[in-house]
This record gives structure tokens, C-alpha cells and sequence, in this order.
């Protein structure tokens, strides 16, 4: 259960609702889980999490036109433009906060190759979440 619990805590964090999942992680490693498991399910989640954005950034140009679509034409242009000045790499970094979710998103409306995508953000992530566990290990030591 504890396992279950931090892995959809980092998919929830992964997507575009405030929730952070490294507290939870710092946590279950004081309380002496397993740091690898600990690491894979963390790492997992949150890639899928992102993984969800992705899909709807894919999905959402169906609806452009629509009144009630929540992006203006403009915005969405600014956001590609974005998004292409800094490369299809910026993925490396969808673990930052406030930037890295709607990266996610905006690789789906881009149209990134999934295979890239999944590779570059479970890369980024897993560093992050490996980086989490080291610091809080140190902690204990």
C-alpha cells in the first residue's frame, strides 16, 4: 500500500495539479523502505504522469476551435514557439516545477515522437528521484 500510495502521489504530481511527491519519498526513506523500490515506483508514476500530459497535449488541438477551449490561439502559438526554440532536449528537465508539466503537455501539442518523449522524461525524472534519495540517505547517515 505504501508503495501504491507514492506512486500515484508522483503521477498526481506529474500532472498539472500542485502536489509534490518528494516529501512523501523523504519520508518513506526515514522510515527505512526500500530506497530502490522506493525510486522505481517514484520514478515511474511521475513518468507516467507525464506521460498523461503528453496524451492530452496530442488530443488538445482537436478542440481548438471550440469557445470554450482554455487556450487562445496566440497563447498557443507563443507556447510552440517556445517549445521549439529550446528543443525537443528542454524534456530533460520536466521535473523542474511550474515549467516542467506544461513542457509535458506542449510536447503532446508538438507532436513529439512518444519514444522520445518517454525516453528523455524518464531519464530527467529518474535523475531527479535518484538525486532525492541520495540527499535524504546523506540525511540519515
Amino acid at each position: 500500500m505504501v508503495y501504491l500510495s507514492l506512486f500515484l502521489t508522483a503521477l498526481i504530481a506529474a500532472t498539472l495539479f500542485p502536489l509534490s511527491s518528494e516529501a512523501l519519498l523523504a519520508t518513506l526513506l526515514y522510515q527505512h523502505y526500500s530506497p530502490f523500490l522506493l525510486w522505481l515506483t517514484a520514478t515511474s508514476g511521475n513518468t507516467l504522469g507525464s506521460c498523461i500530459n503528453w496524451f492530452f497535449g496530442k488530443q488538445c488541438l482537436h478542440w481548438q476551435d471550440k469557445k470554450w477551449f482554455p487556450v487562445k490561439p496566440a497563447q498557443l502559438t507563443r507556447a510552440q514557439a517556445q517549445f521549439q526554440r529550446y528543443g525537443i532536449a528542454s524534456l530533460l528537465f520536466a521535473w523542474l516545477p511550474v515549467v516542467g508539466d506544461p513542457l509535458t503537455f506542449f510536447a503532446g501539442v508538438m507532436r513529439i515522437p512518444f519514444w522520445q518523449f518517454l525516453l528523455l522524461v524518464a531519464i530527467g525524472k529518474s535523475l531527479r528521484y535518484a538525486l532525492v534519495v541520495w540527499l535524504t540517505l546523506i540525511g540519515l547517515g
